[in-house]
């Protein structure tokens, strides 16, 4: 099997976390795993996002990240996983769909019997727990997930409807449609450990410090990513 290199951020703002992804992205030959939780609180949006639709009047900063996807608000209680991997190292065709239920495989442990992918997003029990947005070069693809630990409704109200919606969410407003994986887990290790747990069915996971990434985004690359409030 091949190796996939995992490093356990903790604290680390998610516009340095897509920092570092975008550099890895672009910039290296290696498969990675990021985990991270414990980020400042800020809204994310896709690289064509449009903030007059998306996003209510705040304060909080406002990032633009380089893949695609919809807008998310994160904060402390935030966990991020990301999968960065050549398209040699796995049986998987590099298009959407296909990224997209594989990564799925990293969840299906948390709740066997009401997990379930829809339309875009990672479910439990038709409530939806996880985003996420991918990035697909010529050999390389990354698939960075945003799961919800615990919410706050009140904070959600940052974020408007989006102008297109899943069907399955119904219309439902933030706090109907979202769920905690609080109320499944008793801690965010487990999350973590399962997604590990599950990495070793494809790959030889060696976990490394957070400091070996210190250096990763001075390396020479396209950098799309900014605050843009």
């Amino acid at each position: 099997m091949n190796v996939i290199h995992l490093v356990r951020l903790r604290n680390t703002s998610i516009f340095e976390q897509l920092q570092i992804e975008e550099a890895l992205i672009r910039a290296d030959k290696r498969n990675w795993c990021l985990l991270n939780e414990g980020s400042d609180e800020a809204i994310v949006m896709g690289i064509s996002g449009k903030p007059e639709q998306l996003i209510n009047t705040t304060s909080l900063p406002v990032i633009r990240r380089f893949s695609g996807g919809g807008t998310v608000l994160v904060d402390e209680n935030t966990c991020f996983v990301t999968v960065i991997c050549n398209h040699s190292a796995l049986d998987v065709t590099p298009f959407p769909k296909q990224i997209l239920n594989w990564n799925g495989r990293l969840y299906q442990g948390l709740a066997p019997s009401g997990f379930s992918i829809e339309e875009n997003d990672y479910a439990l029990n038709g409530k939806k727990f996880g985003g996420n947005a991918q990035y697909i070069t010529k050999n390389r693809w990354l698939h960075h997930s945003t799961l919800l630990w615990d919410f706050d409704p009140e904070k959600m109200k940052a974020l408007k409807m989006p102008p297109k919606m899943p069907a399955y969410r119904q219309g439902r407003a933030h706090e109907d449609f979202l769920c905690r994986l609080k109320d499944y887990l008793r801690h965010k290790d487990e999350l973590f450990d399962q997604v590990v747990e599950s990495l070793g069915s494809s790959f030889i996971v060696k976990e490394i410090p957070q400091s070996f990434l210190k250096n990763t985004t001075s390396a020479s690359h396209r950098r799309s990513t900014t605050i843009e409030a």
